[in-house]
């Protein structure tokens, strides 16, 4: 768990430009060293920053007190063919969407949003990303040949995707009828050797009782994926990730960087949330029950100290065209894992439906 806000909190420090103090080029974040380096010189600054909790903020007051400063100058661009908005920092630009590859992109004046409070830096290096890929495409045995030659190694994008946590605690009651199982002894007529015959068999029953009680729990980093852009099951695909190698935000992780823009906001993710928590609920439920079966299960679930925190979690992002079509890939920027969609080569699917027919024929011709 992680330390609450209080109200008169203002967590976000502000912080501008970073620039190299050798030649006065633009600090760029190296995942690789963890540090800034010179976009021209090639200095390196290692970051040191004092060890902060990661604060949470209390979900009923979070209207009444917004925090949007990102740090550092930032702007919002936005894809106009795909609508994919990402905040990018004052030096850097946007000549192509990393979601769907188009070039239409302009600056725009919407807000930032909430700020993120914390993120998972950037470990993975875009090199390394592209190794990885190129590994994961040659694995692809159904895909055409020539497929690497589709996608373009200059617009994989490191983005930080936004993600919200919630923690809360919830009270339940609930109603239901439980079921035991119980077996008795039937009888039956059958026939052997064309005569009746009497049988037994065991059939199950099931006895009924009402059943009603509370439920208390508590819940804690609740994981929502605030982006409706990135592929939700390529971006649930990429996971895990480890929140436990979560710092406090700062905008040196972002420089180079982009971070996309939530397109879920805080109470609808919240909404996400508790369907999550309502499963999880009704298992534990069911599991004190304790009953072989259960029907007409009603629950009624109250939450408690709701808390929540905007994170970031890096994510290398790319799409590429084959024969006219957008194929989206992501390599987590965390651990290097791979997730993407490629086609798939009707040559090399038939071939291999004919190779097993021939096969089958053969085994058949073998043994008869």
């Amino acid at each position: 768990m992680t330390k609450k806000a209080n109200e008169n909190s203002t967590p976000y420090e502000k912080t501008y430009q970073f620039s190299c103090p050798s030649c006065g080029g633009h600090l760029l974040f190296n995942p690789e060293n963890q540090s800034l380096e010179c976009s021209y010189c090639e200095k390196k600054m290692e970051l040191k920053f004092a060890k902060e909790e990661i604060t949470e903020y209390d979900f009923l007051t979070a209207s009444k007190q917004p925090q949007t400063d990102w740090g550092e100058n930032k702007k919002v661009v936005k894809c106009q063919n795909c609508g994919f908005e990402i905040v990018l920092g004052e030096h850097v630009t946007a000549q192509f969407c990393s979601f769907c590859g188009s070039s239409y992109i302009l600056s725009t004046n919407e807000s930032e949003g909430i700020a993120p409070e914390s993120l998972v830096p950037f470990k993975v290096s875009k090199n390394k990303a592209i190794e990885n890929f190129s590994l994961w495409l040659k694995k692809r045995y159904f895909a055409p040949s020539d497929l690497t030659e589709a996608f373009e190694k200059q617009k994989l994008t490191g983005v930080y995707i936004p993600f919200w946590t919630y923690d809360t605690d919830t009270y339940s009651t609930y109603t239901a009828e439980a079921g035991t199982y119980y077996y008795v002894t039937v009888s039956y007529q059958s026939f052997e050797n064309g005569k009746p015959v009497t049988k037994y068999r065991q059939e199950r029953r099931i006895r009924w009782r009402y059943v009603e009680g509370d439920y208390t729990s508590s819940f804690d980093d609740i994981l929502i994926n605030a982006s409706r852009e990135v592929n939700f099951k390529l971006i649930e695909d990429l996971k895990p990730y480890n929140l436990n190698e979560l710092v406090k935000y700062k905008p040196e992780y972002l420089s180079g960087f982009g971070a996309e823009k939530y397109s879920i906001d805080l109470k609808e993710g919240f909404k996400l949330a508790t369907e999550k928590i309502d499963s999880r609920i009704y298992s534990g439920i069911e599991e004190k029950i304790n009953a072989d079966t259960l029907r007409n299960l009603r629950v009624n679930i109250s939450y408690r100290n709701i808390k929540y925190k905007h994170l970031l979690l890096p994510v290398w992002m790319s799409s590429y065209t084959y024969k006219k079509k957008a194929y989206q890939y992501l390599v987590n920027g965390q651990t290097g894992e791979v997730k993407g969609q490629a086609p798939v080569s009707a040559f090399k699917v038939t071939v291999l439906v004919i190779v097993i027919i021939l096969a089958i024929i053969f085994l058949i011709l073998k043994f008869q």
